[in-house]
């Protein structure tokens, strides 16, 4: 492992945070340790018990995370833990996100208290790419209500699709602005907001050497007004009685405290601390004065994080902007259209539409949206919403692969489960050949119960509907 620049001012900085040269020596040797791989199980796709029993027969050792119950650190035995866990069949089916433990402090946090009732029904992820807290939400909130996951980056935004589908998240709505706008574009209009913001990233050293390389304090300044600009944006976007999470992966007082802060003195009479001492056995170790949890590296042997949580208590609206929509190209499904595609899924594998999602057409497509989404819709523009359902053709209708990942787990027909060996074939973008012939037309391919895509049923063969964009040339990485 390369060791991390760490500059001398850097140093400098934080010695008087962390008190005495002792704890300066501990942080020093911890951000210069390997750091532990961690992964949250996606229970969209497999519960817990499932996930956990499977892993042990592999031999995973898997050591809880204990402020998310879905999270675990994970030593693989020897002769594996050289192979890329991003190749396993478990991983591509969407089972799991390799996520650094820290990082799913800020969902928890957001939701501690507030999941599973009627109060959170809009959701927005100021900062999602490339996904982990966005699909950790999505999970939390078993795919139901709505959740708006903006980024600015375009390259950006293509990634955090592709987490999306993979992990069966269909209750998102995509954006692709800066954060600044929704406290006027939306105002009031999120239950809860989570701001991962842009940072300095020093919390991340043990995980990128040269983390801290062009660390200077112009530069931490610079990075704290914009995050106090997005702070007051997700004030104006939350609803009173609503919640606000801030968090960021460095370690600055500047652009953790100071900006958290900076709103409260802006707003005095408008929001609350909640403090985070309580939110899981050992959150003491962390917990600032003002309730914050600011995690050095050495804490939990993790990265380091900041975290607040604040609670909106009055309305303070100013005036709204001007909002940049565009053309709605979709228009609701016809009724007779909704029952034919109904009919369809049942019929072919036992589906039925979720409660909460609203059937929309635009061409030859059909889409499901969240249903908290249609008040908006026309009124802000998406980049994409919720999941594309079916493709109407002469025949009749064609379930998507996205939705075949989404939704394959309710299925109760059509189901065929592939063998480790034809799920590297079907990877591949190879046609399966078996010798009892598979049930006719259109199939479920699944695995270890988990949809991974779509097939055909063609006499001894099984015809692959793989979208060729996510066709692997490489062999699978097995469990042993």
């Amino acid at each position: 492992m390369q060791h991390p620049v760490i500059p001398q001012a850097y140093l400098d900085k934080v010695t008087p945070l962390l008190g005495d040269e002792a704890t300066l020596r501990t942080f020093i040797d911890y951000c210069q340790r390997p750091l532990r791989r961690s992964i949250r199980v996606n229970t969209l796709k497999i519960t817990l018990p499932d996930f956990t029993e499977r892993a042990q027969k592999q031999g995973w050792q898997l050591e809880a995370v204990p402020w998310c119950k879905e999270g675990f650190w994970l030593q693989r035995p020897a002769e594996q833990e050289n192979l890329p866990l991003g190749n396993t069949a478990e991983f591509l089916a969407g089972m799991f996100y390799i996520q650094e433990a820290s990082s799913m402090l800020p969902p928890v946090a957001l939701l501690a208290g507030e999941s599973g009732t009627t109060d959170i029904s809009r959701v927005l992820d100021m900062a999602a790419a490339p996904g982990s807290k966005t699909t950790q939400l999505s999970a939390s909130m078993n795919n139901q209500g709505l959740l708006v996951a903006n980024e600015l980056s375009s390259s950006r935004l293509k990634v955090l699709n592709a987490s999306l589908q993979r992990m069966g998240a269909m209750n998102v709505a995509m954006s692709h602005f800066e954060g600044q706008v929704f406290g006027q574009w939306l105002p009031e209009g999120f239950d809860a907001v989570l701001l991962d913001a842009p940072c300095g990233g020093e919390g991340t050293v043990r995980k990128d050497p040269l983390a801290l390389q062009n660390w200077s304090e112009a530069a931490l300044h610079k990075l704290a007004a914009v995050q106090k600009e997005l702070m007051d944006s997700a004030f104006h976007a939350l609803r009173p009685g609503g919640v606000l999470v801030y968090s960021t992966c460095t370690l600055s007082v500047e652009e953790n405290q100071q900006v958290v802060n900076a709103l409260l003195n802006r707003y005095p009479q408008a929001l609350v601390v909640e403090s985070l001492a309580g939110l899981f056995d050992g959150a003491d170790k962390a917990v600032t004065p003002e309730g914050y949890l600011h995690v050095w590296p050495q804490l939990f042997d993790s990265e380091g994080f900041f975290v607040a949580r604040l609670r909106k208590t009055q309305s303070r609206l100013r005036p709204e902007r001007q909002k940049r929509t565009g053309k709605f190209p979709y228009v609701p499904a016809a009724r007779q259209q909704t029952d034919e595609i109904c009919h369809y899924l049942q019929r072919t594998f036992g589906l039925v539409l979720p409660e909460q999602h609203r059937l929309f057409k635009r061409d030859n497509d059909f889409w499901l949206f969240p249903s908290p989404l249609l008040e908006w819709m026309g009124q802000f523009r998406f980049d994409r919403m919720g999941i594309k359902l079916v493709t109407a053709h002469r025949q009749g209708f064609r379930l998507t692969h996205e939705a075949a990942i989404a939704l394959g787990k309710q299925a109760v027909t059509g189901r065929y489960e592939l063998s480790p060996e034809q799920l590297e074939s079907y990877y591949q973008g190879k046609d399966l050949f078996v010798e009892v012939p598979p049930p006719q037309g259109e199939l479920l391919l699944m695995f270890a119960g988990c949809a991974v895509g779509l097939g055909k049923g063609l006499n001894n063969r099984i015809k692959n509907s793989l979208p060729r964009d996510l066709v692997r040339d490489g062999r699978l990485v097995g469990w042993v």
